[in-house]
Order: structure tokens, then C-alpha cells, then sequence
């Protein structure tokens, strides 16, 4: 498998191209025959163009890449190594949505044949590969799991928007489902990846390692932002908190903030599915889980009372919201939590403008109905500002600027901290 892929005599292919498959088919095109299979065709179309749909990757990052875009089932068919990087989302009851997974899963099984790999690296609860995708394309393919075909995981770790820990330079966790799956499972990430590769000892385990990445992650923005709760209480300024604890060697630099986006905000609520199923309630993750989510309405509250405080008629005010995607310079709506910090603000009848340098209006429309505010930046009226998120540019941004663009005694909610020291005359608040 190995060698016919080197020599192009078999093709590797992607399945799912979001801001985790694509610039995996495309590192691996500029070695091997690739194909990229994607079920949205006008996703597609645009690849063929050199243009990421998800604004991550420029044109010249398709140039020299053996690949092939295609929705079609009967391209895929050519391929004999698969990898799977579709979404894993949460439904409305925060429980595991799979139907992103195992239709990827039908996909595959569709076209699989004998000798044939597949490898997937959505973040799933361990146990999630063997138990619910194998059947599917044990099923539709006819074939025998290990017998017929081998499955590996190699969880993706990729970061939309840094352009610092690229696929490239991050250590790949690998595995297989015997050991000389994983031997060419892991040569062929090593072709890619610079940084060198993990051989986890089973998929399961390779599973978990995902998923208490952001777990872990996730437990400790929680604790940061309990204690922003507790030190808002107490008149103390949070950063400033940490950055006095910061300075002992040990300590963990974490911030409070709202916590949203497909992996951080998502992931835990997999592993409390999978343990509840196991009988084990995960209290301190779903505690964690619990403090983040209520981060927006928090902090809209908040701005409420500084508004009333400062002699505002709540339902007469008007808001600015600046950055609405779940973090800083990215095109990236999914799970923004900035959508609770509108919504709670909306449920106190405030007028509420919106603006964000990297978000679509028309995506944001769709996904939280609300659109972005083409005249807020013509405004000097404004009884309250929240800067939601720390896009690059505003971190340019001035008390002159604020000024301007507010009316008297109005307030600045800054959720990251940023100007932090640097207003004087504003009623000034941060986590």
C-alpha cells in the first residue's frame, strides 16, 4: 500500500474538506495522487478554483498538488486509502450528532474494497470508530473488518487561524487496528508531517487523547471563569490577577472568555455521552461545560446593570457588538458564543448593532438570525460597547476611538482584556 501510493499506482483520498481535510489533501498531493471528496458541489467548485471556502488557505497553496475535486461517488471509487475529516457536532440537547460521521461512513463503505484503508480523524468518544463506523462499512461494502480492509485514527490538531502550529508542525497522533496497519498508517503521516508522529498503542486510546485535549482546555477557561465571576465580585480585575500568578513558574496561563467554536465548546459533552452510557456521571466536566456556556448571557447582564447604573433606559439603548465569529481572525460562525451575549441583550430589549472584520453577514443571518450592521460604523451615539472579540484590528483601537463612537456616560465591555489600563475617562469593564 505503502509503495503503490509512492509511485501514484493507487490514490489517497479525503473525504470532508473543511478547514481540517483540505490542507491535508493538499500537503498530501504534493507527494501522492490525491482525490478530494466532498459532498457539497459548490464547495467544490470553488477548490477547483484554488479557493478554500473557509478562508483559511490562499491560491497559492493549491499550486503543485496532484488532486482531484470531485462529489462524485465514482471518482472516490478509485481511491485505496481514505481518510475521513468530516465535523463532529453536538444536536440541540448537546448529545453527539453522527450523522456528519457515519454518512461519511456510507460513503466510504459504498466504494470500499478488499485491501483497502481508512483512517479517521474526527474527534469522536473512544470506542466511536470500531463500534458505529466499521459496522456501517462492514454493511455496504460486504467486506470482513480486519480481514477485508484496515482502520486506522489519527485525530486531527489542527488550530483555524494560527498560522503558527500548522499540520505540519504539530506532532500527528497515529493508529491502527493491528500492527502493520499502523506501521504504514504512521509512514504515510510522517511524509507530511514535519514534526514526526505518535504511534498510540490502539485506536481507542488515540481517540481519548483527542478528546481530553480540549477537555482539559475547556475545564480550566471554566475555572478562570468562575473566578472572574468571584474577583468581579470582590472589585478585583481578573487579569491582573493572573498576571501576578503568572509570574510563579507552575502556573497555567489560562484566561477567562467565552468559549465556543467546533472543538473546545463540543468535544466534552462526547466524553460525558460516553461515560453516561458507561454508567459514570462526569461532574466536574459537565461543570466546566455548564460555567462556559453561561459566559454570554453573563456577561450581557452585566452590561445591562452598568447601563442602568449610568442613568440608561435599557429599551431605548443601542449596543455595539464588535466581532461575532467564535475567535479572533477567523471567518469561522459555528458555535460563536457571542450569539448568547446578542440574544440576552435582545431579551432586555436593547437595540443591538453588530460588526466583525472576518464574519458573513448572510451566514450569520442564517445560523443566529442576525445580520451585521452596515451603518454602526457612522454612529456616535452608542450607550455601550463589547468588544466580543480580539479580531487584529481592533486591537489598535484607542479610547479616542470608543469615544467617538459613543455618546455620554456610555460603557466599554472588553471580554479579553485588551484595553486593560487604557481608559480613563469610559466606564470601563473586563472579565
Amino acid at each position: 500500500m505503502y509503495e503503490q501510493l509512492l509511485q501514484k499506482k493507487a490514490k489517497l483520498a479525503v473525504i470532508g474538506l473543511g478547514y481540517v481535510g483540505l490542507p491535508i489533501a493538499l500537503e498530501f498531493a504534493r507527494q501522492l495522487s490525491v482525490i478530494g471528496f466532498d459532498i457539497n458541489a459548490a464547495r467544490v467548485d470553488l477548490m477547483r478554483n484554488g479557493i478554500d471556502p473557509s478562508g483559511e488557505l490562499e491560491a497559492k497553496d493549491f499550486e503543485n498538488c496532484d488532486i482531484t475535486f470531485t462529489d462524485s461517488l465514482e471518482v472516490l471509487r478509485e481511491a485505496t486509502f481514505f481518510i475521513v475529516a468530516v465535523p463532529t457536532p453536538i444536536d440541540e440537547h448537546a448529545q453527539p450528532d453522527l450523522k456528519p460521521l457515519l454518512g461519511a461512513s456510507t460513503s466510504v463503505g459504498k466504494v470500499l474494497k478488499k485491501g483497502d484503508y481508512v483512517v479517521f480523524e474526527s474527534t469522536v468518544y473512544p470506542g466511536c470508530t470500531e463500534e458505529d463506523c466499521i459496522p456501517v462499512m462492514e454493511k455496504l461494502s460486504g467486506l470482513s473488518f480486519p480481514q477485508d480492509f484496515k482502520v486506522g485514527y489519527s485525530p486531527e490538531r489542527i488550530n483555524p487561524g494560527d498560522k503558527e502550529h500548522t499540520l505540519t508542525s504539530i506532532i500527528k497522533v497515529v493508529a491502527g487496528c493491528d500492527d502493520e496497519s499502523l506501521d504504514i498508517i504512521a509512514k504515510l503521516y510522517e511524509l507530511v508531517v514535519k514534526a514526526g508522529v505518535h504511534r498510540a498503542s490502539s485506536i481507542k486510546v488515540a481517540e481519548a487523547a483527542k478528546i481530553i485535549e480540549n477537555t482539559q482546555r475547556d475545564v480550566n477557561i471554566a475555572l478562570m471563569n468562575e473566578l472572574s465571576l468571584i474577583f468581579d465580585r470582590m472589585n478585583i480585575n481578573t487579569y491582573e490577577v493572573l498576571e501576578a500568578a503568572g509570574t510563579k513558574w507552575n502556573f497555567l496561563k489560562f484566561s477567562p472568555g467565552l468559549v465556543g467554536g467546533h472543538c473546545i465548546g463540543v468535544d466534552p459533552y462526547y466524553l460525558t455521552y460516553k461515560a453516561k452510557e458507561l454508567g459514570f456521571d462526569a461532574k466536574v466536566i459537565l461543570s466546566g461545560r455548564s460555567t462556559n456556556d453561561n459566559m454570554g448571557a453573563y456577561i450581557a447582564r452585566k452590561t445591562v446593570q452598568m447601563m442602568i447604573k449610568q442613568g440608561k433606559d435599557v429599551a431605548k439603548s443601542r449596543v455595539l457588538v464588535m466581532g461575532a465569529t467564535f475567535k479572533e481572525n477567523v471567518e469561522d460562525i459555528r458555535n460563536s458564543k457571542v450569539a448568547d451575549v446578542i440574544q440576552e441583550l435582545k431579551n432586555f430589549s436593547v437595540n443591538v448593532d453588530i460588526v466583525d472584520p472576518h464574519a458573513d453577514s448572510d451566514e450569520l443571518h442564517h445560523e443566529y438570525g442576525f445580520r451585521l450592521t452596515a451603518a454602526a460604523n457612522t454612529r456616535t451615539d452608542y450607550d455601550a460597547v463589547i468588544v466580543a472579540v480580539s479580531h487584529k484590528p481592533y486591537l489598535e483601537k484607542d479610547e479616542a476611538y470608543f469615544k467617538s463612537i459613543t455618546g455620554d456616560n456610555a460603557v466599554l465591555v472588553d471580554i479579553k482584556g485588551l484595553y486593560r489600563s487604557k481608559m480613563r475617562d469610559l466606564h470601563y469593564w473586563s472579565l
